[in-house]
């Protein structure tokens, strides 16, 4: 290093001690991608907003983990060194991976929409559960909320419907596939590995019954919204088909939940997903659409912004994350 290095180095800690920090710096560690933190800021959250046609769409940062073994839970069929070579050709750590969760308003102008809310106070202390946080953000308040679209009902979806004992959203009605309403409740599931999740939509989504709206594959939400079956990773897993005024996305839900092993490698097996064949056939189905029509895909856990473009690569899909798409 020259010393015109040496010193443009010095410089740059000069100012970032001075308080004129890099945008990077300026965030926090807490802010850092999650990949490289040990654990997200409690705090921090993101919102970012895009039209699509005459509708405003709101995702939220609801928060993001940082989990190990990535073998363990993507391509659980696939030898450890095959996984890990795939995550260090796309510049990722080979021991350990970062979800994030990202709710989605739908404004039509007609109806506030939420998709999906999160973890709540359920691990509101472990880094997630910034929902409400982001929606005020947003410029709503939860009071606003005509309508809850639960694309399935795992706990990362539905914590949020409550807070302290009551509903969350007071003026909404709801809506969730009639297939993942009726498993999850029933007591079929007491002494499996579900019955965790059961107890939650126990206590969070059954109160909410008289309110809801039971969906079938191909129905019509509201003008303009779809729902659409991609089941297997859980038994009712719904994809959304949004339009307005020409213009065209699709909310794709847990169809992938990372966005190098699931998407590259679409075959293979993920240990969330509660029937592995069927998810893998959905998966393949809903990916292709996204790309054959070249529309713009939202995802729950893709990373924050959460939308993006697919484009096919040898035996699966690149993820292309949005950038000035849409804002101009």
């Amino acid at each position: 290093m020259n010393d015109y290095g040496r010193a443009s180095r010095r410089k740059m800690f000069q100012i970032a001690g001075a308080g004129l920090a890099s945008p990077l710096l300026l965030a926090g560690a807490g802010s850092l991608s999650p990949v490289f933190a040990e654990q997200p800021a409690a705090g921090a959250f993101e919102v970012k907003q895009y039209k699509f046609g005459s509708f405003k769409i709101t995702i939220i940062s609801d928060g993001a983990t940082v989990q190990q073994k990535p073998w363990e839970t993507y391509g659980t069929d696939q030898p450890e060194d095959t996984v890990k070579r795939l995550l260090q050709r796309s510049f990722l750590p080979t021991d350990r991976f970062a979800v994030s969760y990202a709710p989605v308003i739908i404004d039509t102008g007609r109806e506030l929409i939420l998709v999906d809310t999160g973890f709540g106070e359920s691990l509101r202390s472990g880094g997630a559960g910034k929902m409400l946080q982001g929606l005020t953000a947003a410029g709503y308040t939860a009071d606003q909320v005509t309508m809850v679209v639960l694309t399935h009902l795992h706990r990362d979806h539905i914590g949020g419907l409550m807070e302290a004992g009551a509903s969350t959203f007071k003026n909404a009605r709801y809506s969730v596939n009639a297939t993942e309403y009726d498993f999850w409740v029933s007591d079929e599931r007491k002494g499996t590995p579900a019955e965790a999740n059961h107890l939650m939509v126990l206590s969070h989504v059954k109160p909410l019954a008289a309110k809801m709206t039971f969906l079938k594959d191909g129905q019509d939400i509201v003008s303009g919204i779809t729902a659409i079956a991609a089941r297997g990773h859980s038994p009712g897993h719904t994809i959304l088909n949004i339009e307005s005024d020409g213009k065209r996305v699709i909310a794709m839900a847990d169809t992938t939940v990372h966005f190098v092993l699931n998407l590259q490698r679409p075959d293979w097996e993920m240990r969330f997903d509660m029937d592995k064949a069927a998810a893998a056939v959905s998966r393949k189905r809903v990916l292709d659409m996204i790309a054959t029509d070249r529309v713009p895909l939202l995802g729950y856990h893709m990373p924050h912004p959460s939308v993006g473009f697919l484009e096919r690569r040898e035996v699966g899909y690149n993820y292309i994350s949005a950038s000035y798409q849409f804002d101009t």
